[in-house]
Formats: structure tokens, C-alpha cells, sequence
């Protein structure tokens, strides 16, 4: 059940997102009185298709290969690399024989409409559900094993990596990478330590899951009646230090051992104020004590719809950045990035395992900026490099020859495949390991 509904939430996601892009290509082609021939989602090998029909000039479409779309534009040389119209003398209607204003435009509304779609689901999020998030400041960590190699220690507060002084507790691991930190400054005890990064270990802090959990003590907030522990005597502002007889600092530490106490009865010790109690609890047959528990620190924000318009727009400056930052990770290729690069079955992992639509929007938009800003990448066979040719074709006053745009776009097409290649292998490889 839960790889189908990831899978399902991956197709929506991608065939929307895919649709947007080449929906702003076709929008902006018939602005200009540029001819489409196909409209296709997914693509459409060996000219089958799960469904065709046609409206005026265009073909629409859905083909049978799920790794993406096209919009088939007349006069271009495109990744269908069909030339043979190009061998006919250029009509009114086609690409190329449109002004380069109009063709960059054309090139351009994709990218423009991924950008577009992401503000609009980002002030949705802000006006339907708000902002929340777990601040840093007093929140201490849970490490895994590499952060722990690194240096790091459970019950740590990070106070700053270098100069900057973090603010969202779940973006600590990105700005460890993304800020090519050489000095972690954190909070031990009553101790201030200095934690040094080892910069050969980034490519591993990309790989890395979940690398600084929230710890969170053992702390009651509530006791529901459904739980089977309601009248064991646990109250508000309890806190469990030992389960069992074995010490638990952080809720994470008690996990093992209450599952090896599944559906039993054990003993688990308090502090209570001044007191320290031990309390005799039944363990259900999940492993769970059936208590809600007191997390420090959430910061959560409402806003009106008027409100929610620079917020989105805010958000969607961040995630653009951030994104850019992983690219330039991703072009150092020391810093093993590459390595992190997935195709869609890193996607599914990111998705949750419920429907949950507030996750699926915010994923949504963060993977249409994504895609604008891949498709901006100057390579041939992408928008960018179609972009590229445009802008030295509108500075210099010459145009590429159809047979530079041909070979350009079969070198950028080899690139795209070689990506590909990439991306699945390093998901094979995270799979079998």
C-alpha cells in the first residue's frame, strides 16, 4: 500500500508539472501565431500512443514512455529531431521564422510557467495551512551515525556553522552542505565546543538520512482515553527516564526498548517535580505507550490571503536559491555531489507515506522549480540551451545554422541520456545497499 500511494503521488506530480512546462511552450507559440503540431505528455516512441486526438493544427497526446513531455513546435529543431520540414522554404507560421524576441519567448514560457505554478502553490500553503517550523534555538539534536562521526553528540544545540546562525531547525543538514561550513559551534552541557568539517565528508552529508533528528525528551503533554495507560497514574509534565530499568534521556533512545516490550507490562521511572517515581505501564502491541508528548520549540504562523502573497513569494525566493546552491555542489565535482543525483525513484522516496496534501503541495512546488531551473541549464536539447542561442543570436545579430541547432541538439541529447544513466544507477545503488 505504501509504494502505491508514492507511486501515485509521484505520477500526479511529475504529469502535472510536465504539463505546466509545455503548456506555457504552446501558450506563448500560439500567442505568436506559431503553429503546434503535438502536444504530448510522456512521450510517444514508435509513434504509439495511449491516446490521441487532434483540435485544429495540434495533436494531443498521451504517450506510452513516462520520462516526461514535448510540445512538438513547427519549424524547430527540436529533441524529435525531425528535419524534414526544415528542407521546405519557412512559412509565416513557423518557429523559425519568427523574430528572436518571439522565439525566446517561446523557449522561455515554460520555465516561466514552472515559476509561475510554485508562487501560486506556495501563498495557497501560506493562506490554507500557515507556516511552521521547528526553531533552532534551544533545540538540541539527535545524531545519526555520520554526524556522530563528524563529531557531533546527542543533546547538542547548534548555535552557528561559521557566521551564520541557523533559524529552521530541519534545514541544519542543507546548510551543512549548502554552505560549505568549516566550523560548527555547539552547545554541550554547559559547554560551548568548536566541531570542525571535514570536507571530504560532504558527499556523504548529501547521502546521509536524516542526519540531526530532533531530540526530544520523554516529556507528557497529554494522556488520550483511548490509551491504554489512562489510568496508570501517568500525568502532565511527566518525565520518563528509564524504561525497563534502562536510563532514556530522548524519546528516539526508548524506541528499541519498548519494542522489544511489545504487548507487555514494565516498569518505567519519572521525575515529577521534586519526585522521582516508578510507575508500572502496559507497552501495546505497536510498542507504544499510547501518551502525547510535549515538542519543544515549534514556531507556527497564520496568515490572510493578502498576507500569504509575499509570503509564497518569499518562500519561492528561498527554494530557488537553495536549489541553485545544490547545483553548484553539483558542479564541484569533489564534493561527490553527483552522487546524490536521482531520477524519479528518489522522488518517491521523498514522498510521504499517507496522502497528505499539505506534504504533496509543498513538494510540488519545490519540484517545479526544480524543473524551471534545470531547463534553464545551457545545454542543448534543453530550454536553456535553446535560450543560450537565442540571446547570442539577439547580441550578435547572426543566427545559428539549422545544422549547428541539429548537432547541438544531438550533443545535448547524449548528455541528457548520460544524466539519465547517472540518476538511475545512483538509485540502484542506494536501493541494493
Amino acid at each position: 500500500m505504501v509504494a502505491l500511494i508514492k507511486t501515485l503521488q509521484v505520477i500526479l506530480a511529475l504529469s502535472l508539472l510536465i504539463f505546466i512546462h509545455e503548456l506555457g511552450h504552446f501558450a506563448w507559440a500560439r500567442i505568436f501565431g506559431i503553429k503546434v503540431e503535438k502536444f504530448y505528455l510522456f512521450f510517444d516512441i514508435g509513434g504509439k500512443a495511449l491516446l490521441r486526438f487532434r483540435k485544429g493544427d495540434t495533436e494531443f497526446g498521451i504517450g506510452w514512455l513516462p520520462l516526461g513531455g514535448y510540445c512538438k513546435i513547427a519549424g524547430m529543431v527540436d529533441e524529435s529531431l525531425d528535419t524534414e520540414s526544415l528542407k521546405k522554404e519557412p512559412s509565416e507560421w513557423e518557429f523559425r521564422s519568427k523574430p528572436a524576441p518571439q522565439r525566446f519567448m517561446v523557449m522561455l514560457g515554460g520555465v516561466l510557467n514552472n515559476f509561475i505554478f510554485a508562487i501560486l502553490v506556495y501563498i495557497a500553503i501560506m493562506a490554507i495551512w500557515g507556516q511552521s517550523y521547528i526553531q533552532n534555538k534551544g533545540s538540541q539534536i539527535y545524531v545519526n551515525p555520520l554526524a556522530y562521526e563528524m563529531g557531533f553528540r546527542n543533546g547538542d544545540e547548534i548555535l552557528s556553522l561559521d557566521d551564520y546562525v541557523p533559524d529552521n531547525f530541519g534545514s541544519l543538514q542543507a546548510d551543512l552542505a549548502r554552505r560549505d561550513v568549516n566550523k560548527a559551534v555547539v552547545k554541550r552541557g554547559n559547554d560551548t565546543i568548536n566541531i570542525y568539517i571535514d570536507h571530504s565528508m560532504i558527499s556523504r552529508v548529501l547521502n546521509s538520512s536524516l542526519m540531526f533528528d530532533l531530540a526530544i525528551p520523554f516529556v507528557i503533554d497529554s494522556i488520550p482515553d483511548t490509551s491504554p495507560n489512562r489510568l496508570s497514574g501517568l500525568v502532565r509534565n511527566d518525565r520518563l527516564v528509564a524504561v525497563g530499568g534502562r536510563p532514556v534521556e530522548f524519546v528516539q533512545e526508548s524506541r528499541p526498548i519498548l519494542d522489544s516490550l511489545r504487548g507487555g507490562i514494565t516498569e518505567v521511572t519519572v521525575v515529577r517535580q521534586a519526585d522521582t517515581l516508578g510507575i508500572p505501564v502496559q507497552v501495546d502491541t505497536a510498542g507504544r505507550l499510547g501518551v502525547i508528548l510535549q515538542v519543544p520549540g515549534i514556531t507556527v504562523r497564520e496568515y490572510s490571503l493578502a498576507e500569504a502573497i509575499p509570503a509564497g513569494l518569499k518562500l519561492t525566493w528561498s527554494s530557488v536559491t537553495g536549489y541553485l546552491k545544490d547545483l553548484r555542489l553539483l558542479a564541484t565535482p569533489s564534493s561527490g555531489a553527483y552522487k546524490s543525483v536521482g531520477s524519479f525513484i528518489a522522488i518517491g522516496q521523498v514522498f510521504p507515506s499517507a496522502w497528505d496534501w499539505y506534504q504533496f503541495m509543498y513538494i510540488l512546488a519545490l519540484l517545479s522549480i526544480m524543473l524551471g531551473i534545470m531547463n534553464l541549464i545551457p545545454i542543448p536539447g534543453l530550454d536553456g540551451g535553446h535560450i543560450l542561442f537565442l540571446l547570442y543570436e539577439m547580441l550578435s545579430g547572426r543566427k545559428p545554422s539549422e545544422r549547428f541547432l541539429y548537432i547541438a541538439q544531438l550533443v545535448g541529447m547524449a548528455l541528457l541520456v548520460a544524466l539519465m544513466i547517472l540518476a538511475f544507477g545512483n538509485d540502484i545503488g542506494r536501493l541494493i545497499h
